[in-house]
């Protein structure tokens, strides 16, 4: 158990604690024994309070007696690493274990080391990385929740120890960005006073320019730093060396300046990455598109184009319609497109159509509608091989003959409805091309709406769409979609050649046509809901109306011939709920029968006038059938009379009381 005090273990655990350190101390090698001792540094607190904070200066010092500096800097490392595990709070043995370090650095170069690395064959260079790891963990150690002054302090002593580039790097490598970025300028100024033999200057500009990518430099310094930064990576001849460092910097670039000085640095990048360059005349004054071809390894192009356009919607606030963006992100979009094939992963296929709405969605010519449709033809063209975003797109074009319906409202010239016509053409055109039905049916149903809203008459071709695909979706997706259908045909007028009430007899024949999945009620469920539809025909006035749209109550006034049209359909659906209900007397679906007859009950309760005598009569046994089993819920069917009860109070609602009374609630016992 960690949390515990020397006062609470006893005297035997103490002796075998000091044991061990006995035991330690007696070791003649100095790393054996500081290594041990270090790794149960923590065994201190069987001992006492102040042990840990004891042997820490001692096992630092200790590290003073060993010869080899790359040795004694790991040494350091490890101590640092066990100090911050077992004593966060004692920082200055951490402070301590780095100034020891600076003053024996100058070990590196004396002639003991630089002899043993000529007998090794093993360059300067390469041997001062092998000290980054330990001195960035030190470094880092040391940084955690520093103050400034401090870390200004160890600035400050690194300088004094002059022209050294591996320790400039770690600190930049191991201080906080907004520490490094705010002194900028000095860091700069260090980095041309060191010497390149060592470690090459490009590595600290890139230890920098990954700072600044993190933390933004003061304003007026900006353009210095990086002019200052790119004189040095130019001139660089090693192509792995220069990208290294460019990639960094044209993130900077990028955060702080305008479109002329990224296009000047990937003109450079250009010129350095690009091994014949005797075409790079030709190149036209936007950079990026090239610079974007010399990715040839598809997978490669695809990643590069996958990252641009995740930080695009990332970071783009505003919608744009700047014909240099669109252009370029076009081609990245396309080049995603068209990576897709038959061993494409779905996530994949996901992620890239997700990339690419994102764009979609964000480009826009404010009331220029001409051009915005012609970019969504575009790039139907450009896509067709992910449906999401031929999905999105639908979406797009409906909002897009909306806002011109909005936009252009009490203007309604032939200009207007001529394109708003080719909006729901686009849609309809592309609708087929999706091979989801039940995403089909919705685009259709969705499309024919707008369509309506719009005063295009094609909401017949939407019907003829379900009746041609009704076979194939689940019953599930049905309901929920016929139920949303039904809510549009309650404004659709009839045809003037087709009779009353075309549209719903129509729809009317194809469910009663459909097989429908063994035990499914969905039928009657759907039956019940096309009497929401009828009953809301009877209005005088609908509910809810489109637009410049007369529906069938402005059509026909209230007409006695149209409502006993009404009147007559709606007997034949309640005898089909009914004739349903009849089948479901078997034991095993007795349950099913409770529930639809409580949900015919409540559809009467809603939408019939129980003033009617057989309506009435037929509410009653529809609540007797719905108890008769014992499978009734008794709170719902308390709830169901409470509320008649209320409904009875209100005005023309009285024979709700006597209803009330012809409704018993059967007990189960």
């Amino acid at each position: 158990q960690y949390n515990f005090s020397p006062e609470s273990v006893n005297d035997t655990a103490k002796e075998t604690c000091l044991n061990w350190f006995f035991k330690i101390a007696s070791i003649r090698e100095l790393i054996p024994r500081f290594y041990v001792e270090a790794a149960i540094l923590k065994c201190n607190k069987f001992l006492s309070k102040t042990g840990i904070s004891e042997c820490l200066p001692r096992l630092t010092s200790m590290i003073r007696g060993i010869g080899d500096p790359l040795v004694a800097v790991y040494a350091r490392a490890y101590l640092c690493r066990v100090g911050m595990e077992v004593a966060p709070q004692l920082k200055e043995s951490l402070n301590k274990n780095f100034f020891d370090f600076l003053l024996t650095f100058k070990q590196i170069h004396g002639d003991t080391v630089q002899n043993q690395l000529v007998v090794q064959c093993v360059e300067i260079p390469l041997y001062l990385t092998l000290y980054s790891p330990a001195i960035d963990w030190i470094l880092q150690c040391i940084a955690y929740h520093a103050p400034d002054v401090l870390l200004t302090e160890m600035m400050e002593r690194c300088k004094k120890l002059g022209n050294n580039a591996l320790l400039l790097n770690s600190v930049m490598s191991a201080f906080r960005a907004e520490f490094i970025a705010a002194r900028s300028m000095d860091f700069i100024g260090m980095i041309k006073e060191c010497d390149e033999s060592g470690f090459p200057k490009h590595l600290l500009f890139r230890s920098l320019g990954l700072n600044l990518a993190l933390a933004d430099p003061p304003e007026n310094d900006r353009l210095q730093i990086l002019n200052e930064a790119w004189k040095v990576i130019t001139k660089l001849k090693n192509p792995q060396d220069y990208i290294n460092c460019a990639e960094v910097w044209v993130e900077y670039t990028c955060r702080h300046f305008t479109k002329r000085e990224v296009n000047t640095v990937l003109a450079d990048v250009i010129k350095h990455m690009t091994p014949d360059r005797a075409f790079e005349d030709a190149y036209p004054q936007e950079k990026f598109l090239p610079f974007l071809d010399m990715f040839q390894k598809e997978s490669v192009r695809v990643e590069v184009c996958k990252c641009i356009m995740e930080s695009f919607i990332k970071h783009q606030q505003e919608s744009t319609k700047d014909p240099v963006i669109l252009n370029a992100l076009l081609h990245i979009c396309k080049t995603m497109h068209d990576s897709v094939n038959a061993l494409t992963l779905e996530d994949e296929k996901r992620t890239l159509a997700a990339l690419i709405n994102g764009f979609i969605k964000m480009v826009s010519f404010g009331r220029d509608f001409e051009q915005q449709l012609s970019f969504y033809v575009e790039a139907r063209s450009m896509f067709c091989n992910l449906e999401p975003v031929l999905v999105q797109l639908i979406h797009s074009v409906n909002q897009l003959a909306m806002e011109t319906r909005r936009v252009m409202k009490g203007n309604h010239s032939r200009k207007t409805a001529a394109f708003v016509r080719a909006c729901v053409a686009f849609c309809f055109i592309t609708i087929p091309s999706l091979s989801s039905i039940f995403t089909r049916l919705n685009l259709y149903l969705h499309s024919g709406q707008v369509a309506l809203a719009n005063q295009c008459s094609l909401i017949s071709e939407i019907f003829l769409t379900v009746n041609n695909n009704l076979m194939r979706p689940s019953d599930a997706f049905l309901l929920e979609f016929l139920c949303n259908f039904f809510s549009t045909l309650l404004v659709v007028p009839d045809h003037p050649e087709q009779g009353v009430l075309f549209l719903v007899r129509g729809l009317l024949n194809v469910i009663q046509d459909y097989t429908w999945e063994d035990n499914s009620d969905d039928k009657v469920r759907i039956y019940t809901n096309v009497l929401h539809l009828l009953s809301a025909m009877t209005q005088e006035a609908y509910i809810y109306h489109v637009d410049k749209v007369d529906s069938n109550d402005a059509l026909y006034g209230g007409d006695s011939k149209f409502l006993a049209e009404i009147n007559k359909l709606s007997e034949t659906v309640v005898s089909q709920i009914l004739d349903h209900l009849k089948t479901l007397g078997k034991e095993e679906s007795l349950k099913r029968q409770s529930q639809l007859a409580l949900y015919f009950f409540n559809t009467i309760l809603a939408h019939g006038d129980l003033r009617n005598n057989r309506l009435n009569q037929l509410s009653v046994n529809l609540w007797n059938l719905a108890q008769k089993h014992g499978f009734a819920d008794t709170k719902t069917m308390v709830k169901t009379l409470e509320y008649i009860k209320r409904r009875s109070k209100q005005p023309e609602m009285s024979h709700f009381t006597e209803l009330a009374l012809r409704l018993p609630l059967q007990s189960r016992t």
